[in-house]
C-alpha cells in the first residue's frame, strides 16, 4: 500500500485546483471511486483550503495516510510548526460519536507509539463532524491526555471551527524542533500488533514487514518466516519431508509466524494453520470474517458472514477436526497396535495421497499435544476407537507422511506453557521422529535445548539423529506483546521461580514503561483500567481456572465467558471484556492478549513466606485441598505464567483481603502473596 494518496506543501495545496487533487488521489485509490467518496473528498478539500488559507502558515498536508497496524488511512495529516495533526472527517455528521472519537485517538496513539518520526512530537487528533453544532466543538483549552506523552485528548470541530482550533493549539504549544516532511512521511513504522490485528492485516494483504516490530535480523518474525518458507520450497523441490520447531518467549509472535506461513504459500500450494486452542481459533475466525465482510462492502461487493467464515476456515482450523478427519480414513478396529488406511474410505481422487489436501501444516502450541495414554482413553470414550497406539504428535506426523511427494510441518512451541493434564510437551514429537519417521529432516531452534522444553532433554533425544539442523532463525527472542516492556516475560519467570532479588531488579527496569500496580480493592482495580485505556485499547479481568472463592467479589468461574464477544465487542455489550463483568481464565486467554489486564488472585496459588515456596490448591466441595502431584503443580504454575503475560501495556493485580469469618477465604490465604508483591516494589493503589 502507498503511504498516502496525496502530499504537498500547504502553499502548493492552496494553489492546486481541487479537480487536480481529486484526479491525483483517484489514480492511486485502490477502490473504485464512488460518488459518496468523491463528494466527501471535495468537501474535505474545501474545509482544509478555507482553514489553512486563513491560518497563513506553511507546512505539509497529506491525504489518506496509511496506518498499517490498523489497516486504515487517516483522512488528513497536517505537519505544521513541528506538530502532527491527525484529522478525521465525518462528512455530513451532526454529532461526535464515541466510535469516531476512538478511531481518531487510535490514529494518534499509533503514530506516537509506532511511527519513529512521531515519537518525540506533539500529536493532536481532531475529529471533524462537519454539521455538528458549535456548542459541541472543543472551544476551550486543549489538554494532553492521561500520560505525559504529548498526545492530546481528541478535539472536536465542525466545518467552521477547524481554523480556530488549529490556531489555539499552535498558540498554546511551545516552539517545537523543525520537522522534515519527507523523513516523517517515509518514517519507519514499527508496530507491535495484537494477534487479532496482525492476522487481520495479513489477511488484508499487508506483509509481515509492514506490521511487526523488527529487532536483529536473526531474531525477527520476518526472518523466521522467510527461513520456514525456504524450507518449504526446498522440501517441494527435493521431494522430502521436513519439520521445523519454532520457539520463542511469551508474546514473541509464534502464532503470527504460523499465520504468515499459512497465508504466504505459492500459488497452487496449500497450507493450514491448526490450533488446539479453541478460543483463539474462534476469535481469529470471527475477526477475520468480520474484516472480510467489511472489505467487500467497501469495494461495493456483498459477502455474507457465512461465506466469509467459510473462506477463513480454509486456512485456520481447530486441530481436532483435522485429526478426526484422518481418523475417519483408518481401518477399524485397530489390531496389533498398528494403524492402517482403509482403501474403501479413500476417494479415487485422493489415491495418490491419502493425506489431507494441504502439504503444509502449522501446529500452534505444539507442546500441548496429548500423550498416547490420554489420547487413547479419550478416543475410546468419545469416538469408540479402542487401543489407539500413538500420541497426538506422532499421529499428526503420520498424517502428513501419507503424502507421497513432500510435506512440511511447522511446530510452534511455547516453553513452560503446558496447562492441561496429558500435555506431553515437545519430547513426544521428537520420540516419534526418532522411532517412526527417520527420513524426516528436522530443523530446530537452538533454544529448544533449554529446560523449558522436554525438561531440557532435547539434545539427548536428538543426539543420534543424523537429520537434525540447528538454526537460530527459529527462535523469537523478543516479546512483541508489550512494546513498553520487552522484559516482562523475564520478570514473570523470575517471580514464579521466587528469585526475588532478580525480579525486583527487572521490575525496576520496566516499571516506568510498563506499570504494574497492586490493590486489595476490586473497584479500584476496575477504575484503574478504565482510567488508563485510551481510544479503542482493550482491557479485561483475568482469573485462574481454579479461582473458586471469588464469588463474594461477584466473580464466578463456573459462568463461562462467551469468548468471541468478550474479545471483539464494544463496551456497550455486557458480554464484552470492557464491561468488566465476565472474566477469562488461562484457557480462554492463552495465545491472545489485551492492552490492559486486571488479574484477580485467589487462594489456589499462595506464597508461603515461612518456607519461601508456592502452595498449590484445588477447591473441593467446601474446602481447599493440596495439589500433591508434581504434574498438577506444574500446570498451575504455568497457568499463572500465562495470566501474568497477557497484558501489552500494563496490569493491575488485585489480591483480596479475605474474610476471617469464612474458612475458605481466610486472610492468611492471601496476605503472603500480597506482601510478596509489595516486596518487589509494586505501587499500591
Amino acid at each position: 500500500m502507498q503511504r498516502y494518496y496525496y502530499s504537498e506543501s500547504v502553499a502548493e495545496f492552496l494553489a492546486r485546483p481541487v479537480d487536480a487533487i481529486l484526479g491525483a488521489m483517484d489514480q492511486v485509490n485502490e477502490f473504485d471511486l464512488t460518488m459518496d467518496q468523491r463528494n466527501a473528498w471535495l468537501e474535505e478539500f474545501d474545509i482544509m483550503k478555507s482553514a489553512l488559507g486563513a491560518l497563513g502558515e506553511d507546512g505539509q498536508i497529506l491525504f489518506e495516510y496509511t496506518i498499517p497496524r490498523l489497516g486504515k488511512r487517516v483522512d488528513v495529516v497536517l505537519l505544521m510548526r513541528g506538530v502532527v495533526f491527525a484529522i478525521e472527517f465525518k462528512v455530513g455528521a451532526e454529532a461526535f460519536l464515541v466510535n469516531d472519537k476512538e478511531q481518531v485517538w487510535d490514529y494518534a496513539l499509533d503514530l506516537k507509539n509506532f511511527h519513529e518520526e512521531s515519537r518525540d512530537r506533539i500529536i493532536v487528533p481532531i475529529l471533524v463532524a462537519t454539521e455538528a453544532p458549535k456548542r459541541d466543538c472543543s472551544m476551550g483549552q486543549a489538554i494532553f491526555s492521561y500520560y505525559d506523552d504529548h498526545v492530546y485528548y481528541p478535539l472536536f470541530s465542525n466545518a467552521e471551527t477547524l481554523l480556530s482550533i488549529l490556531q489555539r493549539v499552535l498558540n498554546e504549544v511551545p516552539e517545537q524542533p523543525a520537522l522534515d516532511a519527507h523523513e516523517w512521511t517515509f518514517s519507519r513504522y514499527s508496530p507491535t500488533p495484537t494477534i487479532i490485528q496482525a492476522a487481520s492485516a495479513l489477511y488484508m494483504n499487508h506483509s509481515v514487514v509492514d506490521i511487526t516490530k523488527h529487532e536483529a535480523d536473526k531474531a525477527g518474525i520476518d526472518s523466521c518466516t522467510a527461513f520456514i518458507l525456504d524450507i518449504i520450497k526446498q522440501s517441494k523441490e527435493n521431494h522430502q519431508k521436513s519439520i521445523c520447531f519454532v520457539t520463542g518467549v511469551p508474546g514473541a509472535g509464534k502464532t503470527l509466524v504460523g499465520l504468515n506461513v499459512a497465508i504466504q504459500q505459492e500459488e497452487g500450494d496449500l497450507a493450514v494453520y491448526l490450533s488446539g486452542n479453541g478460543p483463539l481459533v474462534k476469535v481469529l475466525t470471527e475477526a477475520l470474517a468480520r474484516d472480510k465482510v467489511q472489505k467487500e462492502k467497501d469495494r461495493g461487493c456483498r459477502c455474507t458472514k457465512t461465506e466469509a467464515e467459510r473462506q477463513v476456515s480454509r486456512f485456520i482450523q481447530i486441530i481436532h477436526r483435522y485429526r478426526d478427519n484422518m481418523l475417519g480414513k483408518l481401518k477399524m478396529p485397530i489390531r496389533d497396535g498398528q494403524i492402517e488406511l482403509d482403501p474403501a474410505k479413500i476417494s479415487k481422487a485422493a489415491e495418490k495421497s491419502a493425506a489431507e489436501v494441504e502439504n503444509v501444516a502449522i501446529f500452534d502450541e505444539a507442546q500441548r499435544m496429548w500423550d498416547m495414554r490420554h489420547l487413547s482413553a479419550w478416543l475410546a470414550r468419545k469416538k469408540g476407537v479402542n487401543d489407539f497406539p500413538m500420541s497426538e504428535g506422532e499421529f499428526l506426523i503420520w498424517s502428513l507422511d501419507q503424502h507421497k511427494d513432500w510435506a512440511t510441518i511447522v511446530c510452534l512451541v511455547g516453553g513452560g506453557q503446558e496447562i492441561n493434564s496429558g500435555e506431553g510437551g515437545i519430547g513426544l514429537w521428537i520420540d516419534a521422529l526418532n522411532q517412526q519417521f527417520p527420513d524426516w529432516q528436522i530443523y530446530i531452534s537452538n533454544q529448544l535445548t533449554e529446560k523449558e522444553y522436554a525438561e531440557g532433554n532435547v539434545s539427548a533425544l536428538l543426539a543420534e539423529n543424523p537429520n537434525v539442523h540447528m538454526r537460530p532463525d527459529l527462535h523469537l527472542a523478543v516479546s512483541q506483546r508489550s512494546y513498553r516492556a520487552e522484559t516482562l516475560s523475564l520478570f514473570v519467570h523470575q517471580f514464579l521461580d521466587l528469585d526475588i532479588a532478580a525480579a525486583r531488579k527487572t521490575y525496576d527496569d520496566i516499571k516506568d514503561r510498563y506499570p504494574i500496580v497492586l490493590t486489595r480493592n476490586l473497584a479500584k482495580a476496575k477504575a484503574w483500567l478504565r482510567e488508563h485505556a485510551r481510544g479503542s485499547e482493550r482491557y479485561g479481568m483475568l482469573v485462574s481456572s481454579k479461582a473458586f472463592r471469588l464469588k463474594p467479589l461477584a466473580i464466578d468461574i463456573r459462568s463461562q465467558a462467551d469468548i468471541v464477544p468478550w474479545f471483539l465487542n464494544p463496551i456497550t455489550d455486557i458480554r464484552s471484556s470492557l464491561f468488566l463483568e465476565d472474566v477469562a481464565t488461562e484457557f480462554d486467554i492463552q495465545g491472545l492478549e489485551l492492552d490492559w489486564t486486571c488479574l484477580v488472585w485467589d487462594g489456589d496459588f499462595r506464597y508461603d513466606p515461612y518456607r519461601h515456596c508456592w502452595q498449590h490448591f484445588n477447591f473441593r466441595s467446601d474446602r481447599w485441598q493440596n495439589i500433591n502431584i508434581a504434574e498438577g503443580r506444574a500446570y498451575q504454575l504455568n497457568a499463572y505464567r500465562v495470566l501474568l503475560t497477557r497484558a501489552r501495556q500494563g496490569m493491575v493485580i488485585c489480591v483480596p483481603e479475605g474474610n476471617p469469618d469464612d474458612a475458605t477465604r481466610l486472610p492468611e490465604f492471601y496476605d503472603g502473596t500480597y506482601e510478596l508483591f509489595k516486596e518487589l516494589g509494586l505501587r499500591e493503589i
